[in-house]
Formats: structure tokens, C-alpha cells, sequence
């Protein structure tokens, strides 16, 4: 139970900070995009925040033998960048261009008004779901492997 309230206030604290910071309006990332145009630097600000946040408090939280509610961290193996990880990485970058969505301004959308948000949350299911089914077909497993926290 705890570890579903701690997710619920995480993700709310998280939707909060893009409906402050403006990033639900897919207008701010395309005007972020559009660098020959009317250039809106706001989500360089707001991504640059969240790495300094992000560096400064792994710092902090991996020094821990594990996470407050889990046994273990749950890290993916790092220095691996392969072909998936790239095609997915410009499959996203392509469709937040085009869109002006990603998935966490997409869900916080849920709740406001535009039929856009109602196509794009059902496609970003779909092409989840896709993805799983194709990656499963051909013998990937796709779980994570589990990595201990460093130790001091």
C-alpha cells in the first residue's frame, strides 16, 4: 500500500511541476523545436532543472543499501547503448516533435479539455503494447536486470 500512495504523490508532484512549468501545452515544446522561428527556451530550463535535481540527488539516494520501499535498486546495467535503445530513443524524439507530446504531459492531459490527448494516450498504449508483443515474438525479454546499490 505504501509503495502505491508513494507512486500516486510521485506522480502528482511530477504532474504539478509540467502543468507549472507550462510543459502540458505542446505549443512550449514545439516553440522549443522551432530554433528558425519564434525560438521558447522554457523547456531548456525546465529539463536543465530537473538533471541538476536528478545528479545532485542520486548522489544521495544510491549511497543507501536499498530503496525506502524495496528490497533492492532496480537499475539497468550502464555504458550499454545499442541499436534499440537508439531507434527508441528517435522513435520518441520523433513523435514529441511532431506531436508536441510525451507521455507524462499526455497523461496529466487526461484531465483537461482537447480530443488531441485522447489520440495520443490510446496510440502511446498501443504502440507500448506493440512494442511488447514484437519484442516477445522475437525472444527478447525486456525486464531489467537488477543491480546492487554501490557500496561506501
Amino acid at each position: 500500500m505504501a509503495v502505491h500512495l508513494s507512486m500516486l504523490l510521485a506522480g502528482l508532484i511530477f504532474g504539478f511541476g509540467l502543468a507549472l512549468s507550462g510543459m502540458t501545452h505542446a505549443s512550449k515544446v514545439l516553440g522549443f523545436l522551432d530554433v528558425t522561428g519564434n525560438w521558447d527556451p522554457t523547456l531548456l530550463f525546465v529539463m536543465g532543472g530537473a538533471v541538476a535535481v536528478t545528479a545532485i540527488a542520486f548522489r544521495f539516494v544510491l549511497r543507501r543499501r536499498a530503496p525506502v520501499l524495496a528490497e533492492k535498486f532496480s537499475l539497468p546495467p550502464g555504458g550499454h547503448v545499442d541499436a534499440p535503445l537508439v531507434a527508441g530513443a528517435a522513435l520518441f524524439g520523433i513523435g514529441w516533435g511532431i506531436g508536441g507530446y510525451c507521455p507524462g504531459p499526455g497523461v496529466a492531459l487526461l484531465a483537461a479539455h482537447g480530443w488531441e490527448t485522447w489520440v495520443f494516450v490510446p496510440s502511446m498504449l498501443l504502440g507500448a503494447w506493440l512494442h511488447r508483443a514484437v519484442k516477445s515474438s522475437l525472444g527478447g525479454g525486456g525486464a531489467r536486470a537488477a543491480v546492487a546499490a554501490p557500496e561506501n
